[in-house]
């Protein structure tokens, strides 16, 4: 019986020792959550699509900010012959043989109160004849002030102002859901893992004991006290426990892979999972959960942001209806053949344009571009409404699933503790012959059925958990919310 229970046990010290072996790292739940952060390929991907929702707010924000420009031609050398009209209406052509020079400074400002546009523009043009009567002439443009309005159309860039604040905060919301959905990942590979080892530990233990109870029973066997049968049966017994350590030697060398590549490690370290050895300790409330996810989850600004998009239909939409466009230009111009005159006298320099484009007859196509996108606002707020329900539904099952998986996992804890304690009694009264190997058998296969439904159900308390904080984007361990510094992020 000693001899027995030693064989029993030296599995468990043989799994102990594994971490300590060379090339082999031991890895908590934490830090195999902490590494998926930083070092997965899904962490990276949730990274750059931040960025280009950084980059592309940045770039909206920029719009609305005045823009200074340059604009030069030094120089423009033209020898060449073209077209000339006489005053008898025949065509001749002249030699041009000129030198030209020009450059403009613009200050450029959209204004998104009305949708126009309004720009200050400096200007000098140099020109150089240097055939025939060669001379130089300058002309001046000191000051000018240019307005563009398109009148009764739709303003874009006061519509850019509503739907963009709301794009970039569902991208923060997002990249932030993001990286718990990371988490999320990792507990999924990491507890794969960590099943397959206990996989593997049980089959080694099994194998180790069908083993020593097989040559018990020989002995046995061979005094007359077990039938042919018996010992036929834990051969069998054996030949299956073999085949079983087997198949999770190769199961658990696949969850590693699946582990490490997923972390972003070489593939030379052997990773050992430890066992978490706690659970946060969690009081959910659904009113809570949904309230928290509807002010902080990407789903309510991706919800806001697609309405506002369809609005923004329909009003352009309408806005095709008629197009017309004011210019207006004023300001100053002057020229010579030296540079001092092209600044004095000033002459005034004012360009008034109206432009109106209206549809007199187009077969009803842009009222029906109206209907259309009116009808498609219909169709979005339909979505909308049933996407709102099923986040809500979503939710509440969660939360429930939660709060009961607490008591799963309790229950489960007990479950192992006593399948445990049943399989080694076990153990030791089929060594004084008082149950049969089918008893055995029994308590074996309770007790490893104990330990993996342990495992599963720690499992799914942790995914729950950190899908809770993946919607919620709240930490409800330490009661803070989860949040992160954008703007260092994205300079990284």
């Amino acid at each position: 019986m000693i001899h027995l229970l030693k064989a029993l046990i030296a599995p468990a010290l043989l799994a102990a020792a594994m971490a300590a072996s060379a090339g082999e790292r031991a890895i908590t739940l934490d830090e195999a959550i902490a590494t998926a952060r930083t070092g997965s390929v899904d962490a990276a991907v949730a990274l750059n699509e931040l960025k280009t929702a950084y980059w592309e707010y940045r770039t909206f924000r920029a719009d609305l900010l005045p823009e200074v420009n340059f604009q030069a031609t030094i120089p423009s050398y033209r020898k060449n012959y073209s077209s000339y009209q006489l005053e008898d209406g025949t065509y001749t052509f002249v030699r041009n043989n000129v030198l030209q020079m020009s450059g403009a400074l613009s200050v450029e400002q959209n204004i998104w109160l009305t949708g126009g546009k309004l720009s200050l523009t400096t200007s000098l043009d140099y020109l150089k004849q240097l055939d025939g009567q060669k001379f130089n002439r300058f002309m001046s443009v000191p000051v000018a002030l240019t307005l563009s309005q398109p009148v009764f159309g739709t303003n874009h860039i006061k519509w850019n102002r509503r739907i963009e604040p709301v794009r970039y905060a569902e991208a923060k919301a997002a990249f932030v859901s993001a990286t718990e959905q990371v988490a999320m990942q990792a507990v999924n590979y990491f507890f794969s893992l960590l099943m397959a080892k206990e996989n593997l530990y049980i089959a080694r233990q099994n194998f180790d004991n069908s083993r020593k109870l097989y040559e018990v029973a020989q002995a046995k066997r061979a005094m007359g006290q077990i039938s042919e049968n018996d010992l036929l049966q834990l051969e069998l017994n054996l030949l299956t426990a073999r085949s079983t350590l087997t198949d999770n030697e190769s199961d658990y060398r696949s969850a590693m892979f699946k582990l490490r590549s997923f972390l972003g490690m070489d593939e030379d370290i052997e990773l050992v999972p430890v066992l978490p050895g706690g659970i946060p300790d969690a009081d959910i409330d659904y009113a809570d959960v949904l309230d928290r996810a509807l002010e902080r989850n990407s789903f309510a600004s991706n919800i806001r942001r697609r309405q506002l998009e369809a609005d923004y239909e329909v009003a352009k939409a309408k806005g095709d209806l008629r197009e017309i466009t004011l210019y207006a230009q004023i300001g100053y111009t002057g020229t010579s053949d030296r540079f001092s005159g092209a600044y004095d006298p000033l002459k005034d320099n004012q360009v008034v344009e109206v432009g109106f484009k209206i549809p007199i007859l187009d077969w009803g196509k842009r009222r029906g571009k109206v209907k259309v996108a009116e009808s498609n606002r219909r169709v979005v707020q339909s979505r909308l409404r049933q996407e709102e329900m099923n986040f809500r539904q979503d939710i509440f099952i969660l939360v429930e699933r939660f709060n009961n998986q607490k008591e799963q996992l309790s229950i489960a804890t007990r479950s192992d503790t006593i399948a445990q304690q049943r399989y080694h009694t076990n153990v030791e009264t089929f060594m004084i012959g008082k149950i049969s190997t089918l008893d055995l058998n029994d308590s074996q296969s309770r007790k490893d059925s104990a330990r993996r439904d342990y495992i599963n159900q720690l499992f799914q308390y942790w995914y729950y958990y950190y899908q809770l904080r993946s919607l919620t984007l709240w930490d409800y361990a330490s009661g803070s919310s989860i949040d992160a510094d954008i703007e260092a992020i994205v300079r990284k």
